[in-house]
């Protein structure tokens, strides 16, 4: 690596010049060689305020983390004798936080010899994603896991 692809400090392609040459312009100006592309043919090193450079950067990084979406998951635990009563309940509860963007987990856990009936359970999560599919669509199909039978509903997008 004896040639560099040089871009000065305000912004213009110098050209390829050696890296001798490249630093001394760099030193001239005040500010820093960094190199921006290793893996270019040559490589792009570029003459900047490095401090400024991490600056924004970092800032850059803040701003796309402020605007990606977090996916929050909650959770809806029933059990196959569970009364309609109190399945409504959570079924309300299920409705608002999919309304509100978030994934709900409908989790039935089976205590003692109820497990040797998963048909039962696996009826009460078709009837609630049944209820549901207004506004939910079911992302993970009833599985056992477990003592427990899961199901994974997610907000219909509306584009």
């Amino acid at each position: 690596m004896k040639e560099v692809r040089l871009i000065g400090a305000d912004g213009q392609n110098v050209g390829v010049v050696p890296i001798a040459q490249a630093l001394e312009l760099a030193q001239q100006a005040e500010l820093d060689l960094v190199e921006v592309a290793p893996n270019a043919n040559p490589p792009v090193c570029r003459i900047l305020d490095f401090g400024k450079f991490l600056y924004e950067r970092q800032k850059k990084e803040k701003e796309a983390r402020k605007a990606q979406k977090v996916i929050e998951v909650k959770e809806i635990r029933l059990r196959p004798k569970t009364s309609d009563y109190d399945r409504g309940f959570r079924i309300r509860d299920a409705r608002r936080w999919l309304a509100d963007g978030m994934k709900v987990k409908v989790r039935i856990r089976f205590r003692g010899r109820e497990i040797q009936y998963p048909e039962i359970a696996r009826e009460d999560l078709v009837q609630i994603a049944e209820d549901l599919k207004d506004i939910a669509q079911v992302e993970v199909m009833p599985a056992m896991e477990g003592r427990s039978l899961l199901m994974v509903l997610a907000p219909i997008s509306h584009k």
